[in-house]
């Protein structure tokens, strides 16, 4: 029977394909063109990275509706809700905008098997194509040279940081990384590059293209302070440009510079106020997102990150030191099999007091058994708990006044501790979170 819901086609497409991960673009390709869309958007940018896309996509976009443009944003994957994977001026589209889209590319791809991000890439598009859209801001799925975004040309392309990751399917060492991600560069189209040390393949990459590199610590670059940050970047005639004393962000600041650099060299109106007040108001669920949470008469501070390999892991151990702490720190953690476990946790053991661990509601999550094992070889106090709920009511209930407690590890982690939130608000509201 045909999918009805948007519950119905997301079961369906988990089942079309044999592989969950098939790279290439070939298939992609075939059914792209069946659908012959035409130009999705005056202007595209690209982003791709070990770390900090979603951040840096959302800040882009922000810059760019600042100046009164529609913009459609892809991403991906999601915490609560599929819809949040595609979105237009700052909305998600609708379930029923998503089944006619799904139903459109069952439609063409006829006899062509596509996995679940490739559909679901294919049917962004489709909706992006019907959208009016003045810019587009794509997020890469994984890698960068293979990945189904990868089927639209870049008119910026942006590569936040490498790191190794995924190793399976980009290689074990920051080169063979770099290669990858550079696979989204187009001939003559300006590149940027947050990593402070981009490895030769990207530089090699970018010169065979004649790509104009802008790299982080040359071309622009970030200094931050206690109470603020400062920024200076290059416009396309090679004239420098500063921003200083601007507020401190909630979002990493580094990919903020990124984001600065790539709204520079899009010819659009410089007015600094305009450009500091879009990147105070961009917000992302679960990327050091801070909430307040009444827990038996008392007010909880929890903070969220999706950070689940050791590149983000180091990053977020850096935040919290600047931050530091009134009182102590409390983590609840959950990890898949495939990361990097002890890589992830090391950053952060001298940064937290205890440890709640657990399994994820996934069969891709590590045994809470192995979390409590690495930890403790770590010289790290730790509980395990039989659940993200339990693990985070365990935690609450420990939390004295001016206690933080931190959540992270994985997309999955933050998606259970979302969903638990939003059952902690009581009739008459008595308790509640605050974002």
């Amino acid at each position: 029977m045909k999918p009805q819901t948007l519950g119905q086609w997301l079961a369906y497409l988990e089942q079309l394909h044999p592989a969950a991960i098939d790279m290439g673009l070939e298939r992609c390709q075939q059914v792209l063109a069946r659908l012959d869309l035409g130009t999705l958007a005056p202007r595209v940018v690209t982003v791709t990275g070990t770390n900090g896309k979603g951040s840096t996509c959302a800040l882009v976009a922000s810059l760019l509706q600042s100046q009164g443009l529609r913009v459609g944003v892809y991403s991906s994957p999601h915490l609560l809700r599929y819809n949040e994977r595609v979105r237009v001026d700052g909305v998600e589209v609708s379930d029923e905008q998503l089944c006619e889209a799904f139903a459109a590319l069952e439609a063409a791809r006829g006899e062509i098997s596509l996995t679940y991000f490739e559909m679901g890439t294919l049917a962004a598009f489709w909706l992006f194509s019907r959208a009016s859209l003045d810019a587009l801001v794509l997020e890469v799925g994984l890698g960068g040279r293979l990945d189904a975004v990868n089927l639209v040309d870049a008119d910026l392309a942006l590569v936040t940081s490498i790191g190794v990751d995924h190793i399976e399917y980009l290689g074990d060492t920051r080169e063979s990384v770099a290669f990858e991600k550079a696979g989204i560069f187009r001939a003559g189209k300006p590149a940027l590059c947050g990593d402070l040390d981009p490895p030769l393949p990207l530089l090699e990459k970018a010169a065979e293209l004649g790509c104009p590199l802008s790299l982080r610590g040359r071309d622009f670059d970030l200094a931050v302070t206690d109470r603020h940050w400062h920024w200076r970047g290059t416009g396309v005639d090679g004239r420098p440009v500063e921003l200083r004393d601007l507020p401190l962000l909630d979002l990493p600041m580094e990919n903020a510079a990124l984001a600065l650099q790539a709204f520079l060299l899009m010819d659009l109106p410089w007015q600094p106020a305009r450009v500091q007040q879009a990147l105070l108001d961009t917000r992302m669920v679960g990327r050091l997102d801070r909430r307040t949470l009444g827990w038996c008469g008392k007010q909880v501070e929890l903070l969220l990150d999706v950070g689940h390999n050791p590149h983000a892991a180091h990053y977020l151990a850096v935040r919290l030191a600047q931050r530091g702490r009134a009182g102590r720190r409390l983590a609840v953690f959950g990890l898949l099999s495939d990361k990097d476990l002890e890589g992830v946790v090391a950053p952060l053991a001298g940064l937290v007091d205890t440890w709640a661990v657990a399994p994820l509601q996934t069969p891709r999550s590590r045994p809470a058994a192995d979390l409590v094992e690495t930890l403790t070889n770590l010289g790290a106090a730790v509980k395990s708990y039989p659940s993200v709920d339990a693990a985070l009511e365990g935690q609450c209930t420990l939390a004295d006044a001016g206690d933080q407690i931190l959540l992270f590890g994985s997309f999955f982690c933050v998606a259970e501790a979302l969903e638990w939130l939003e059952r902690q608000v009581p009739e008459g509201g008595a308790d509640g979170i605050v974002g």
